[in-house]
Formats: C-alpha cells, structure tokens, sequence
C-alpha cells in the first residue's frame, strides 16, 4: 500500500475522491455587483399586485464585475427554464431567489446569468436550488423575460446540499 500512496503522490493524485468544485471558486451573487451598488429591494407578490407599473425588470444598465470575464466559478441560484430536451432543461436563466422572472419582476442584469447546459438537467429537479460549475462571461443578451448581464456554459449542475 506504502508504494501505491508514492505512486500517486508522484502523478500529483491522492486517494481522496476529488470534486469538481475543487477547480472552481465559489462566488456568491454579491460577487456579481461591483463595490458601491446596491440592487434594488426584492418586494413581496402583494407589492406587484398594488403596483403593476413596477414589475418591469429595474435597472437595465446596471453595472457588472468585469474581472470576473473569463472565470471559473460556482454559484449557487435558482432555474427559470428557457428551453428543454428529453424532460431535462438545457438552457435557464439562474437567479438568486425563487420566482424571479415568474411571480416578480426579474433582478437587474447583473444578478441574471444566462446558462447554457447541452446535457440537461432533470425538469423534475429544477423547482429546488442548484449549484452551477462553469466559465462566466461578462456578455450581456436581452430575452423575452429578461436581460442579462452574464453567461455560462455550463459543465456541471447539481442539487444545493
């Protein structure tokens, strides 16, 4: 056993199982805003029921984090499915909070980030929180229900744990 740890240690491998989080950093959506900006308040159903005027998506122009272009990350969020193959969703908005884009205005561009993910995953699953792995691009895109301010293309989604 003695030999086989030397071997391994000598390709630059241990006996631990690796992740793939270990060749990501994880950011949070604060992360996303540059110092000094504020998003707006996320408000209650009942605030966009009495206002109908303020469900536009806010701030259309709100600034991004250049430096993060080109960086690996993982981020946690929540799916608003675009498009589907095989009861498995391939193309998502990820938010920051459950019901963005649905049941409340979508958050600025720079807390959307539009995911790509050939793979898919599962429909069934994309009602609870996930944990997206891919190279973010600071590319801004407008859609149907939002614009955004970030994209991926995803190497790997997995349920929140």
């Amino acid at each position: 056993m003695k030999w086989l740890v030397s071997l391994l240690t000598v390709l630059g491998l241990t006996l631990s199982p690796l992740t793939s989080a270990q060749s990501y950093t994880e950011i949070q959506w604060k992360d996303l805003v540059p110092e000094g900006y504020t998003p707006p308040p996320v408000r209650s159903q009942a605030y966009y029921d009495m206002n109908p005027e303020a469900m536009g998506q806010p701030e259309l122009n709100a600034p991004v984090v250049e430096a993060l272009d080109g960086t690996k990350i993982r981020i946690p969020g929540f799916v608003v499915q675009l498009q589907a193959e095989d009861s498995k969703v391939t193309e998502f908005l990820l938010v920051p909070y459950e019901g963005a884009c649905i049941h409340v205005p979508p958050p600025p561009p720079n807390q959307v980030i539009l995911v790509r993910f050939p793979e898919g995953y599962p429909i069934r699953q994309a009602f609870n929180p996930i944990w997206v792995e891919g190279t973010i691009a600071v590319e801004r895109a407008e859609g149907d229900l939002a614009v955004v301010a970030y994209q991926m293309d995803a190497v790997n989604v997995v349920p929140y744990q």
